[in-house]
């Protein structure tokens, strides 16, 4: 899946201004992810945000406009949503989703790396 150029720059922009933490780009999800500290942040999936938080904020999130929950494997995945352009058009609420995940970044997992099993001789 191709992914919104013009968002990522918007998004690559933001995290450079605002943190000092390793931050590097990596294929994730059909989209492009940014990992802060090598742990996935924030995802430009087509045109939408695909953001990580805290998921005890679930539900709060969810309530707010242009956003719907993330989806896999036909279940709701705490932790993430989906923003659609409606809900980060303006400065203000694109900063605001930018923060949700880097405040979250701090405490996130790590995701465990895939290791090749060893094949038996």
């Amino acid at each position: 899946m191709a992914y919104n150029e013009l968002l990522a720059d918007r998004v690559r922009e933001y995290l450079v201004e605002r943190t000092n933490e390793k931050i590097s780009e990596k294929s994730m999800f059909g989209g492009l992810a940014f990992l802060v500290n090598e742990k996935m942040c924030i995802n430009i999936s087509s045109d939408m945000l695909m953001c990580r938080f805290d998921p005890h904020r679930t539900m709060e999130l969810l309530e707010r406009p242009g956003v719907e929950p993330m989806i896999m494997r036909g279940k709701s995945l705490d932790g993430y949503c989906l923003v659609n352009p409606e809900g980060f058009s303006n400065k203000g609420d694109f900063e605001f989703w930018m923060e949700v995940c880097l405040d979250y970044n701090p405490i996130a997992a790590i995701s465990k790396k895939a290791t090749k099993k060893k094949t038996k001789k």
